[in-house]
């Protein structure tokens, strides 16, 4: 097993990236654990685990934090989680493959403010598209990259 492991905010996830996940975690010896406020039919197994929080805001985010470890991984589209796991010294990779850093997480949450404000006004702002097969490719590329970039890291 590896020195770190992968957390998956769970409530929000893509079924299509589900497969992406487990053969990471199968080609890597990967420890994953999906969080969520509802059950997300995960088999648990050797390095599969699954954690349901009570319902309520942003419960499944507050365990994430709360578990995660310096140098994990998180899987989130939660603007403000992917800060809070930044810092704590973690990386946080969006399902559309993005890697959050300090500056571009710090101009998504002023993205959100702004777009939240218009909702608030009434502007009907839509959402993002659905997940495409190229979408799934930059995730499981990126999180490929993010795994050996912390294998390294961890490994000194």
């Amino acid at each position: 097993m590896l020195p770190f492991k992968l957390w998956v905010d769970a409530d929000a996830l893509p079924k299509i990236l589900r497969d992406v996940i487990m053969r990471a975690s199968d080609r890597h010896q990967l420890e994953v654990t999906f969080v969520a406020n509802q059950n997300v039919g995960i088999r648990p197994s050797l390095r599969i685990n699954s954690i349901q929080v009570m319902s309520g805001v942003d419960q499944a985010d507050k365990e994430i934090i709360e578990r995660m470890k310096q140098h994990d991984i998180v899987m989130t589209q939660d603007i403000p989680l992917a800060a809070q796991v930044i810092e704590k010294g973690g990386i946080a990779i969006h399902p559309r493959g993005e890697i959050y850093t300090e500056a571009n997480v710090k101009a998504r949450l002023h993205l959100r403010d702004f777009m939240e404000t218009l909702r608030g006004a009434g502007v009907q702002t839509g959402g993002p598209p659905p997940l495409s097969e190229r979408d799934k490719r930059e995730f499981s590329n990126s999180l490929d990259q993010t795994i050996f970039k912390q294998k390294r890291k961890t490994a000194q």
